[in-house]
């Protein structure tokens, strides 16, 4: 597994990741790509074409296919660019902000029986009370319990209707923006993350949180999966998008390692 180190980055030169090894395990943050994932309603999704499967006039077997997405959809990044003009493009994000030690505050049952719930400084500071400061550089991940959902659109957004009116229509937890902003101004963090399709709930109109969060730098995750999978703290993320040049967004795949 230390090969791993080397194929990514030579992820081992960044400060707070020490390698896979043998006896650590690895969990799959990330939903795979398919006519399922879920999308804005207002993006078009994920398609697949197969240009190529069968066996070649020369006798072995050859499969290519072609793809199309919207950069914001299934388990993706948003840029801070996305929100704030000048920030980071896809391709700018320093590296540090997406490898390294992971958080996991979960407030699912808090989100149980309202979908509009906003993860607050309060939900935060009661992670720290018994658990720390988050420490300086972390990625924080949010677990609202939403994924259990997921590619329900109807329950996971709020709606299953495609189109600019169905937007009125989501409901899904998310941050407050007052929490945002306490973070931004009291911890240090790498980037953030939700098991939603965004980081403000289904009903924000102005997405504040994204505003405060990526005039800061700080780019998010969405629509991350498996994070019932995942204990507190003591794990490392590794959360490398596609990298397109100036992209708001990318497809991304995430893990995290349990150590």
């Amino acid at each position: 597994m230390r090969i791993l180190c080397a194929i990514v980055v030579q992820l081992c030169l960044f400060p707070g990741y020490a390698g896979a090894t043998t006896g650590e395990t690895i969990v799959d943050l990330t939903y795979s790509f398919s006519s399922d994932s879920v999308y804005w309603p207002t993006a078009e999704g994920f398609t697949l074409r197969v240009d190529s499967e069968g066996r070649t006039e020369k006798g072995y077997f050859y499969k290519a296919n072609s793809f199309a997405a919207a950069e914001h959809g299934g388990t993706h990044l948003d840029a801070p660019i996305h929100f704030s003009e000048g920030s980071p493009a896809v391709d700018e994000i320093d590296l540090r902000r997406l490898v390294a030690p992971g958080v996991l505050i979960d407030v699912s049952d808090r989100t149980a029986g309202d979908a509009d719930y906003l993860i607050s400084i309060t939900d935060i500071k009661s992670w720290e009370a018994t658990n720390g400061k988050i420490p300086e550089g972390s990625i924080l991940l949010f677990r609202t319990g939403w994924g259990r959902f997921y590619p329900d659109k109807k329950q996971y957004l709020g709606t299953d209707q495609h189109g600019a009116e169905a937007v009125k229509n989501l409901h899904f937890p998310g941050l407050d923006p007052d929490a945002a902003k306490w973070l931004v101004e009291n911890r240090s963090i790498g980037a953030v993350g939700l098991d939603t399709a965004s980081i403000d709930r289904g009903q924000s109109q102005y997405f504040r949180a994204h505003q405060i969060l990526f005039a800061a730098g700080i780019p998010a995750f969405e629509n991350v999966a498996n994070l019932e999978l995942l204990p507190v703290k003591g794990f490392q993320i590794v959360a490398l998008p596609m990298k397109i040049e100036s992209g708001s967004g990318a497809p991304l795949r995430i893990i995290a390692i349990l150590q």
